[in-house]
Parts: structure tokens; C-alpha cells; sequence
């Protein structure tokens, strides 16, 4: 009797995952060349607003290409803009900036309780994930450094939330993406980049950290 493979649990996980992966491929387009994007679970868009640094009260409606125009306009400033949505619970914060991948953010957005996932991409081709989990940042790793795993000895260890993924040059911003929707439960739409979303002015690094390098430790 030949194998019903069609009905094989794994071959289905993997089919769904390929499928997960596709659906981000925008992600690693040329355009955006940088962004950050982050996912916070159990609360609210003022207090993720407040961790990054940005004032609820002096909010505005901007799409992303107006907000990176504005933040070119202020070059050689500390001038980062955050647009955030909310979308079954969770708090969707979307930057042409890097707030979203500093650990100290994370632990913030996620304190009390919540949960914090980002995906950064900067212009120069480097990569971050990160997770965080009442206010404790329990994993992060850049997934370039992962594309050969499997043939490293010792393999690199991921967190526990990262395992079973596979990533590979081309896909590197997709494959997150979807490691992201897999642990957050919720998928990112790229129609929010051309959307008028909340958006909020940052306050500089060292007006949130003062001096303190442990602001940018896991």
C-alpha cells in the first residue's frame, strides 16, 4: 500500500511553512531598505509609545514613505518616527529607524506581562530578531548567521521560540517575518507601509538611556 504523504503531518507543517515564507517575500525587496518592525502582545498603543520614547498626546496620520521623507529631512538629527496600528490585540510599531531592535525597548513594551517580537533590516544588509517576554529578553540573534547552521560544528544554539527554522541568503527578511507571525499569532500586512498610520517623533537615545551601555545588551 503506498503512503498517503499528502496526509503526513510534517510534510504538511512544511508545506505551511513554505507557504508562510512566500507570503512575505516583499520583506526582502529592495525597497524599504531598512526598517524595523514589532509585534508587542498585552498592551496598549500609548504605553508601546511611551517605551519607545514617543509622546501619545502629539500623535499624527503619516505613511511610511512621508515619514522617511520627514526623517531624511533631519539627517544628521537623532530624528526617528514610530507608526503603530492595532490589530487583534497586538500592537503592530513600524519604523524606517532601529528603536525596535534595541533590547532595552523590548524589555519595556514588554514588561508586566506582555510579549515583544522585532524584525530589523538596516541599508548595509544586517539583520536582527529579537523576543522578549515579561520584560526579559530571552532571544536574539542575527539570522544571516544562521543561514549555514546545519553545517556548522557545534551548530549554534537559537531559542527555543526559533527552532526548526531554516534561513537562507534571499529569504533571510521572509523567513523572520514568518517566524515572527508563528510566534505572535498575528500576520504583518505591507499594505500598512502606504496606510496613514498613528505616527510619533522619538526621543533621542540619549535622552531614554542616558549613558548607559546596558540599554543595548540582551
Amino acid at each position: 500500500m503506498t503512503p498517503d504523504v499528502a496526509r503526513s503531518p510534517k510534510r504538511t507543517d512544511a508545506a505551511r511553512w513554505e507557504d508562510l515564507v512566500a507570503r512575505y517575500a516583499w520583506a526582502d525587496a529592495d525597497e524599504p531598505g531598512a526598517y524595523t518592525f514589532s509585534v508587542i502582545a498585552g498592551t496598549t498603543e500609548d504605553e508601546v509609545i511611551r517605551a519607545f520614547g514617543g509622546d501619545p498626546g502629539a500623535s499624527r496620520l503619516m505613511a511610511f514613505a512621508e515619514a522617511a521623507d520627514e526623517r531624511a529631512a533631519h539627517l544628521y538629527e537623532d530624528y526617528e518616527l514610530l507608526r503603530v496600528v492595532t490589530v487583534d490585540q497586538r500592537v503592530i510599531a513600524i519604523e524606517g529607524g532601529y528603536y525596535g531592535c534595541i533590547p532595552e525597548i523590548a524589555r519595556r513594551a514588554s514588561a508586566d506581562g506582555g510579549e515583544f517580537f522585532s524584525v530589523y533590516r538596516d541599508v548595509n544588509a544586517r539583520y536582527q530578531v529579537m523576543h522578549a517576554l515579561d520584560g526579559h529578553v530571552d532571544g536574539m540573534f542575527d539570522p544571516f548567521g544562521l543561514e549555514d547552521a546545519a553545517w556548522i560544528d557545534p551548530e549554534p544554539e537559537v531559542p527555543a521560540w526559533a527552532e526548526g527554522v531554516a534561513f537562507h541568503m534571499g529569504t533571510l527578511c521572509a523567513e523572520s517575518f514568518a517566524l515572527m507571525e508563528r510566534t505572535m499569532g498575528v500576520p504583518i500586512d505591507p499594505g500598512w507601509m502606504d496606510t496613514e498610520l498613528r505616527t510619533v517623533l522619538l526621543a533621542p537615545p540619549s535622552e531614554l538611556f542616558g549613558q548607559s551601555e546596558a540599554a543595548w545588551l540582551p
